[in-house]
């Protein structure tokens, strides 16, 4: 029978579901508290009653009905992972992927705009770094009005890029490589100009109506916001309706309610398989399941979380049932490799995601490793690894054998990791490759972020009027009302997507190709040794020292066969010595390694 939690439930039964633990650790890490303020012997026999008469002027009623309602929708699903579970080997688990973001990698006609063609001529590159597969950004035709992920035609690619016969070309050459192939899938919402759309707003009787949300209404329907500013509801002055858009005025969302809508997104999935691509990153894609009738967010959660209206659909009732669905139906028929972007989404949820055995995603992107605790993207702070340590830690001890970790720090969202933790030119070299060190070496698949082998930082951007990013652009236009410019500016400079977005310097790619000393020959040197070494791939791993401040430690092994990795999280010398039985050491980013101590954001990798 399935366990419903009520107002009578304890904490601690809160934290003991998957989703609960999950809520629950993500208010507190917004907050930046620990954990332990829930698990204490004292504040988890709380009911929650109780909670709610001690924190009546801060909870009301709404509050604790939306957490009950979320919570119960997944009573009935348990966590059946066997952390015993031998791993099962396959392709993508063993594979270095390589994300393009095509319009700022690599420009063939000089128009300064990057395309298929200017991918192509870099595939000898990418497999002399040791790619395995690459994921494309979006390269469907567009408006552009967020670069490619407001998509007008699924079947047709973006002018810009190229043709379909480009595409055709790249897909022939990456197979020739023996590399594989992934591309955006964004099915969360399309462009308006999409033709779903654009019938559906003209014509209330279309099919296509029902493939969105709309609303009558003189007002916005609920008070949900969009990640992009502003209320999350489009207003269409001509039709005298609403339109919800999560994201841009231009990106309306689907309503994956709709059988029929299903149908022509597993049509079009089928389709791209069959053109030889070979899996998909879902782009958002918890968010597809709304809750029924779009209720308003809670102002405690909005308040909390910067966004209205989260709870209703980071993660839908029908989510396991539709990711589960594709799966079936057009994934598993090509034996397509599936990642999903999951923001919000936590380690507990992201397992019910992942197992083998529930048939719904392949691996999952979590973000909470990307800000320090009570952070958000566009605070200006430096970033403590210490936290980035913790986190590893416990998501690799939290996953069991029949999930899988992606590894990750840079994408196309976020400021570059390097630029975040230190705005030292002389130590970013070294924080770069400490950084390759501990993404190839962890279980979990890698997934580099173009020009991260480089050690590309931080964009130098003096002026709102260089940012291209419309997030950016309308968060400072908000901003804008209650701060000067200056200040509005320096806000946005410390978050903006635009930093990831600087055009590839291949200028300068054959001197760092000469340069035995340079970030990229070392991320070479990395991805060869994780590949000579399984261990570093199916092993085991067991951390040492998890309390010692600054410093990260771990054994990887399988069976005799042992790696022992050790890095200084610090701009200080850290006190250390070389491990014993340490047969050899593989890869270091300082030349000579000191037997008493580690030089600042030194990392090595010792076979035993």
């Amino acid at each position: 029978m399935p366990n419903y939690l009520t107002i009578n439930s304890k904490i601690k039964d809160v934290y003991n579901s998957p989703l609960g633990r999950d809520v629950v650790d993500k208010i507190l890490l917004q907050m930046g508290v620990s954990n332990k303020f829930v698990t204490n012997i004292f504040v988890r026999n709380f009911r929650l009653k109780t909670l709610a008469i001690l924190l009546k002027k801060h909870l009301d009623k709404d509050f604790f009905d939306t957490l009950l309602n979320l919570l119960n929708q997944d009573a009935n699903l348990v966590l059946t992972n066997s952390p015993n579970q031998p791993i099962t080997p396959i392709w993508w688990k063993e594979a270095v992927f390589y994300q393009i973001y095509p319009r700022c990698f690599c420009d063939s006609n000089a128009d300064k705009i990057g395309d298929i063609a200017g991918i192509i001529s870099k595939l000898d590159y990418l497999k002399s770094v040791g790619i395995d597969a690459i994921w494309l950004s979006p390269i469907y035709d567009s408006p552009n009005d967020d670069n490619g992920y407001d998509i007008r035609n699924y079947y047709k690619i973006m002018q810009e890029m190229g043709t379909m016969e480009d595409f055709e070309l790249l897909i022939s050459a990456v197979k020739a490589k023996n590399m594989k192939i992934i591309i955006d899938l964004v099915v969360n919402h399309t462009s308006d100009e999409h033709e779903w759309f654009v019938e559906a707003l003209n014509n209330p009787s279309s099919k296509y109506r029902d493939y969105y949300f709309f609303r009558e209404s003189e007002t916005p329907p609920n008070n949900w916001t969009s990640f992009f500013s502003g209320s999350a509801w489009i207003y269409h002055e001509k039709q005298n309706i609403w339109s919800l858009g999560l994201f841009s005025k231009k990106q309306v969302d689907l309503n994956w309610d709709n059988p029929n809508l299903r149908n022509d997104i597993i049509k079009m999935i089928s389709w791209w398989l069959q053109k030889g691509v070979d899996g998909f990153r879902l782009d958002v894609i918890n968010y597809i399941s709304k809750q029924p009738n779009l209720p308003n967010g809670n102002p405690v959660i909005g308040n909390l979380m910067g966004f209205f209206g989260v709870e209703n659909y980071f993660y839908g009732p029908n989510l396991h049932k539709y990711l589960h669905e594709i799966k079936t139906k057009a994934f598993e028929p090509f034996n397509a490799f599936s990642v999903g972007e999951t923001p919000g989404i936590g380690i507990q949820t992201a397992k019910l995601l992942t197992a083998e055995q529930r048939k719904e995603l392949d691996t999952v992107f979590l973000f909470d490793h990307l800000e320090n605790p009570g952070k958000t993207r566009f605070d200006d702070y430096k970033y403590d690894l210490n936290y980035l340590k913790k986190y590893l830690i416990n998501v690799s001890e939290e996953y069991p054998n029949d999930c899988w970790l992606s590894l990750f720090y840079d994408n196309h969202d976020n400021p570059r990791m390097v630029s975040k933790v230190t705005d030292n030119p002389k130590l970013q070299p070294y924080l770069a490759k400490l950084l390759c060190v501990i993404q190839l070496t962890l279980r979990g698949t890698p997934f580099i972020y173009q020009g991260q082998e480089l050690g590309m930082t931080n964009q130098n951007f003096t002026d709102i009027s260089q940012l291209k990013d419309v997030e950016s652009i309308n968060l400072y236009n908000e901003l804008l009302q209650t701060m000067d410019e200056t200040a509005a500016f320096a806000r946005i400079l410390a978050g903006t997507r635009d930093h990831a977005r600087a055009m590839i310097p291949w200028e300068i790619v054959a001197t760092l190709e000469t340069d035995e000393t340079s970030t990229l020959n070392f991320y070479k040197k990395a991805i060869a040794i994780r590949k000579q070494n399984k261990p570093l791939i199916y092993g085991e791993t067991s951390f040492v020292k998890k309390a010692k401040k600054n410093y990260f430690a771990y054994y990887r092994f399988i069976d005799n066969a042992k790696f022992f990795i050790e890095s200084n999280l610090s701009e200080q010398k850290l006190t250390s010595k070389i491990p014993q039985n340490s047969q050899k050491l593989l890869l270091c980013n300082y030349k000579t390694p000191n037997e008493n101590y580690m030089q600042p954001y030194e990392s090595r990798i010792w076979q035993m």
